[in-house]
Parts: structure tokens; sequence; C-alpha cells
């Protein structure tokens, strides 16, 4: 193609908490587009934003297709896609509020890559998605609130040119939408011990369970996220499926990067529905409260705060219950308001263990006449042997060191209650640096 143009195509919310899937209008639509003489110039992006969003459907993903064609046949492919943005959306679903945005030039500009990655971190507006629409000549339309506009536009904006990930995602059939999946779990299992760590968050061996297959009516049957997409396409070629693949895509993603991830120097400077790591130190010691939730303070120079690792952390939370006053940790996760006191609260999702305090314990002196360790005969009433009878008014209790089993390192919540967008173990040392990406043969389905 010497003549050409450039265009890139926005999409989130057209989902709701019936039905319906974002990133499966994303695969039909790629299939509708590649019988056009297009070329795609990436992998379809499947960007996680600002997993705290609190009118959020899921797991807060928006999409993007990037493709060159010739300039005929601009309306064409917006029209195409418009008819099937709107078919696809579940405009009668309470909180769907889709949005499609088309951005056409090569280069992506640097206000759009800002503003991506504001909405990966934090909150933005729609009335700040339009002025920056209407700043970098793009076209935008949306449904009911529009607030999927929002998404659409950092969708674009998120060129995925520091480290990323790759997921295949394969869908279901029409007639099998919203009944059980059907995948055999040994083959799973055995896909993920053999390609380890190329892929991961596939299985969570703390629960011996499947995390691929989501359990909601979407179309989705599962979800295979690695390093390549030569691994996941591998990975998909060894998972077993007992009912029809109806198509399946390969998507490149900001997910496992931990890029919701600010760092806030002070306690003080934490917003809400942020995502944050924050150096601090263990001022409470830990309690367990209801349903075996594990809540413990922290402090810094500027303030005082909770942070609370949750039933559904697993690992996490028993590390959290062995902290003590005193312990110097990096905590990681989302800032949240507790509806209780009203005050900003972290959720973890990691802690990285710096120093270890020493722990002590209080114990009464052994008797010196009879080795028999003392009782107290009350406050300020001083020491007492039961055996010999002897008094000592002037002795004291003494700390006595306890070892830690606790060892400095980073702790992770469990697999499945990982983030999308939460780096895992596996991953490090795996990260990317903008590496050139090649579109390998077959990463769609026809």
């Amino acid at each position: 193609m010497t003549d050409t143009s450039f265009m890139h195509i926005g999409l989130d919310d057209t989902d709701s908490t019936k039905g319906g899937c974002t990133t499966y209008l994303a695969a039909v639509l790629i299939e509708k587009l590649a019988q056009m003489p297009i070329h795609f110039i990436d992998y379809p992006a499947l960007i996680r934003l600002n997993p705290n969003v609190p009118w959020k459907t899921r797991g807060n993903g928006a999409l993007c297709l990037r493709l060159r064609h010739p300039p005929h046949l601009a309306d064409d492919i917006k029209q195409l896609a418009l008819n099937l943005w709107e078919q696809h959306s579940h405009l009668n679903n309470k909180g769907t509020n889709p949005g499609i945005v088309f951005y056409q030039h090569e280069n992506i500009p640097k206000e759009l890559t800002a503003f991506s990655r504001r909405a990966e971190t934090s909150i933005v507006t729609l009335k700040e998605a339009i002025k920056l629409i209407r700043q970098v000549g793009a076209e935008a339309l949306g449904y009911n609130t529009c607030r999927g506009i929002i998404g659409a536009t950092a969708a674009i904006g998120e060129t995925l040119n520091g480290d990323y990930t790759y997921e295949l995602i394969a869908y279901r059939t029409v007639e099998n939408w919203g009944t059980k999946r059907c995948v055999d779990k040994e083959s799973i299992f055995n896909m993920d011990q053999l390609l380890q760590p190329k892929v991961f968050n596939n299985v969570d061996t703390e629960k011996n369970r499947v995390i691929i297959t989501p359990r909601g009516p979407d179309p989705i049957l599962f979800g295979i996220r690695g390093e390549s997409a030569d691994v996941v396409k591998q990975a998909f070629g060894l998972v077993k499926s007992l009912e029809p693949v109806e198509r399946w895509v390969i998507f490149r993603s900001n997910q496992g990067t931990d890029v919701h991830l600010r760092r806030v120097n002070s306690i003080d400077k934490l917003e809400r529905y942020s995502s944050v790591i924050l150096q601090c130190v263990v001022s409470k010691n830990p309690r367990i409260v209801p349903v075996r939730h594990v809540i413990f303070s922290i402090k810094d120079a500027y303030g005082e705060m909770d942070c609370a690792a949750y039933e559904p952390t697993g690992d996490l939370r028993k590390i959290a219950r062995e902290l003590v006053v005193g312990d110097c940790i990096e905590v990681m996760g989302a800032v949240h308001r507790s509806t209780k006191d009203k005050h900003l609260t972290i959720n973890l999702e990691k802690i990285n263990i710096l120093n270890l305090n020493q722990k002590v314990v209080q114990q009464n002196p052994f008797c010196p006449n009879c080795q028999k360790r003392l009782k107290s005969m009350g406050k300020h009433q001083g020491l007492r042997c039961e055996r010999c009878g002897e008094k000592f008014v002037t002795l004291k209790k003494q700390e006595i060191a306890l070892p830690r089993t606790l060892k400095p390192g980073l702790y992770l919540t469990s697999a499945r209650s990982q983030r999308h967008l939460t780096k895992p173990l596996r991953r490090f040392g795996q990260e990317k640096q903008g590496e050139s990406v090649v579109l390998i043969e077959g990463w769609h389905s026809p």
C-alpha cells in the first residue's frame, strides 16, 4: 500500500452484568475488517484501566484496534465499526455506557499517552476526555452517560511502549452463553506446568482451582495470559475444550505489569481510588476482624492509617498476621474509604518487607532460689515464688527476644485474587522495554 491512511479505533463499556463483552465485539470487528484490504499494524490492545473505579464492570478493560488502509475506505471502516458497536452494546441495561473513538493519524500524541496513564492510576472525567478528543482531532460517539468514551480514548493512548503481555481469548458459541463452561481441568494444569514461567495466572495451586475460565454470562470460554503471542498460541493448543470454540484472538495488553501502582512519598498524599506503593512502618500489631480479615496500622512522619488483607487474599493474609510494630515495609494496594469510620484504608495487593523489627515478649523472671518462674502479686505489689514462698519487690519483668519466621522479601495475594494489572511473581525478570512487535500468522481465527 503506497497511498495509505491510519486509524485507531477505541472501544469501551459495551457489556453489562447480564452479558456481553467488549473483547468479543473487537473479535467480531477484526473478522469483518480482515475481509477488507486493510493491514493491522499491531495486535488488538486490551488495556486494563484503574481497577478501583467504582462504576466499572468486571475487569475495567478497554480495546483498541490499529490499522492502515486505503484512504477511500475510511468512511466504510467507521460505519462498519459503528454498526457492530451498536449491535453488541447492551444499551438497555443499567450501567452500560458505551463509547467509541476514532483517531486518524499514524502517531499517538503525548497528550493522549498522558491521559491513558492517568486513566490507569486515578480517576479521569468525561469532560477531560471530550476536551482532549477535540484537541487532537479525534471523533467520538457514546450512549447513555457516554462514560465509555473515557476508556476508548485511554485505550488509543496506551501504546504499550514499556512492559506488556499477551492474552489469547477463546469464545463460546452463542448457544452455550450463560451455561457452565466445559474445559478439561487437567489439561490446563498440564499446560501451566509445561510452559511456566512464560504463562501466568492460569491456575491457583493453593486451592487447586482453574482461574482462566470466567463465571459470568459473557461469551468468553477462557483466556490464557503469557509473555509472547507464540507462547499463548502454543498454550491454546494444549488446553482441551469440551465444547466448541467459535473464535479466538490474541490481544497485546498491559495486564500483569503493575502499571496501576503509583509510588507515593507520604500518607498525606494518598488519594481515594488510587493504587499506591508506600514505604512505612507498622504502628499497631495485626488484628483479625470477622470473616478472618487481617487489619494492621502503618505510619510515617505525616500520618497513620490502616491496611487490610482480606480473606480472599489467601497467603498475603497469613503474611500480614506475622507483622509486628516497628517492621519497615512497602505496602501496595488500593486506597479506599472505610465505610465504618470514613478513614482511608489500603486494601493490600502486595507487601514488600524491607526490615524486620525484633519481636519481644515480657516474662516474669525465675526465682533466684529455686528457679521456678515467679508469679505477679498484683500491680506494683512485686513478684512471688509459689514453690518457696519468697517475695521479690524489686525484680521486674524481662524482655525475651523471639525468633521471626517471616523473611524480608515481596509477598503477593493468592493467584485467584490478583487483579488483572497485578504483576505476579512469575513475571519478575521477564519485563519488556519497548521491544518491537511482529504479528504472527493466524493470531485470530477466521
